[in-house]
């Protein structure tokens, strides 16, 4: 069957396009933090819907797997396959035109190879703006961004991936296309089907395109790094700002010292933003549509205010664009840091916001107490309740032997979180990372719908196996 398989892959898709030696297959193997490595019978990179369809028609008809990847960036492994099983990986790659701009629709129309820089950078040549915002921006497609319902930095005032999509492409487990490319803003013909593929990680089809919403352009943007006392400074802070600036908040990243510190040890060119690291820093924008308002004043005298509170001990303010972009560069150089210098047990969490600065005690108090050799890097999108709560040390042995308790030390983080009606994903998704963890944090009721909902859809259990939904 597996030669079978391969000739008929051919035919579907030409020959230099199904890669079958380990070396090329090597990229599409592994996922971005080393963590899964797996096995396929081929790669294969379709060029166009047609020849998705095809290629899930034949896999159907001959029982094989197909697990869906884009741009490789994920962080739960839910793009790699598993070794063993009877799968091919669909890559996405070739699929990358944008195929309509529309500004006064505000709508863009999008193949799911499209790297997010790239959609980010048609959408400013029609003078618009594509929200969505992520440290791997370069090299993530919007296919992994949707099928992951992705997050980023500007989730305080835009939303999530969720919010941009208006129309969805798919091809379903059999082959068969759904066109559900509509632009509409409001369109209640019964159940959104579009809804059950943003999010769904591949496990119930491939997305080949898209339609999404675009914003208007902002003229300008004000960026400030602000050295805070603590959390709940800094969830004050976050008050204090909504209040006066509104909608012009478009993003607001807590950073706890020990991140800054990973990203200064380890990225060449980073520098201090102050004049010290402090315990905790706010990373906060705002940005405008209007050319005549003065963000970077607005932003001095909300700093100055927080100063004469006690709130803020230090601030550094943007001067210019290139100062902007370094701010920017030391949030977003986290992760990179974190993987340059080792594995970690990561957590991407979301709380209701006000119970971040109680989340966090409490977890250092319980780590502290059953691991004293660990080192807490935490960082994330307060403004939103998201967290990155990732756990490690220092010191190489004392982290192996962490590392190996690693479902102990989520299942302490984890029922802090599911204690404060957190969730234990608020972006990354579930992958294989978080599948098994599925059945303590969901309901049964929850677990039986989803299992519904794939059973008729793919009915075969071919899309994405082994990943999200976990084994009865």
């Amino acid at each position: 069957m597996h030669e079978a398989l391969l000739g008929r892959l051919v035919v579907c898709v030409g020959e230099s396009y199904v890669l079958t030696s380990p070396d090329d297959q090597a990229p599409y193997m592994t996922d971005w933090r080393g963590r899964y490595h797996g096995s396929a019978y081929a790669v294969v990179r379709p060029s166009d819907v047609a020849q998705v369809s095809s290629v899930m028609r034949l896999c159907h008809e001959l029982g094989v797997g197909v697990v869906p990847q884009g741009g490789n960036t994920g962080l739960c492994g839910g793009a790699t396959p598993r070794e063993d099983d009877a799968v091919i990986v669909l890559a996405l790659d070739r699929l990358k035109a944008v195929r309509a701009i529309d500004p006064v629709d505000n709508t863009m129309l999008v193949e799911a190879g499209c790297t997010l820089a790239q959609i980010q950078l048609a959408a400013e040549g029609a003078d618009r703006l594509f929200p969505l915002s992520l440290a791997s921006e370069g090299s993530c497609q919007i296919g992994g961004n949707i099928a992951t319902n992705a997050g980023g930095v500007h989730v305080v005032r835009y939303g999530n991936t969720r919010q941009q999509v208006l129309g969805l492409e798919v091809v379903l487990p059999d082959g068969t296309v759904w066109n559900g490319l509509r632009s509409l803003l409001k369109d209640n013909t019964g159940y959104d089907l579009k809804q059950l593929f943003i999010g769904s990680e591949g496990t119930l089809g491939v997305i080949t395109a898209a339609t999404l919403r675009l914003m208007a352009r902002p003229k300008q943007r004000a960026v400030a790094w602000l050295a805070v006392t603590d959390p709940q400074a800094a969830l004050a802070l976050l008050g204090a700002a909504r209040d006066r600036l509104g909608e012009r908040v478009s993003a607001f990243e807590l950073i706890s010292q020990n991140a800054l510190d990973v990203v200064l040890r380890h990225i060449p060119g980073a520098r201090l933003p102050l004049a010290k690291n402090p315990p905790w820093s706010v990373l906060l924008e705002v940005s405008d549509v209007a050319a005549d308002t003065r963000l970077d004043e607005s932003l001095e005298a909300l700093a100055a205010d927080a100063f004469e509170s006690g709130q803020v001990s230090d601030a550094a303010i943007a001067a210019s664009v290139a100062q902007c972009e370094a701010l920017w560069a030391l949030r977003e150089n986290i992760s990179e840091a974190q993987r340059i210098e080792g594995l970690s047990i990561k957590h991407d969490v979301s709380l209701p916001v006000s119970a971040i600065p109680a989340f966090l005690e409490s977890a250092e108090r319980a780590l502290d107490a059953d691991y004293p050799a660990a080192r807490i890097v935490a960082f994330g999108h307060m403004g939103d309740g998201n967290l990155h709560y990732n756990i490690s040390s220092v010191d190489a042995a004392q982290n192996a032997a962490l590392i190996a308790q690693t479902e102990a030390v989520n299942r302490c983080v984890h029922d802090i979180v599911a204690g404060f009606d957190g969730s234990i994903s608020a972006e990354h998704g579930i992958g294989q990372l978080k599948r098994e963890e599925m059945v303590r944090y969901k309901s049964t009721v929850e677990l039986a719908l989803m299992r519904r909902i794939k059973e008729a859809i793919d009915p075969r259990g071919l899309m994405n196996p082994g990943k999200v939904l976990p084994d009865l």
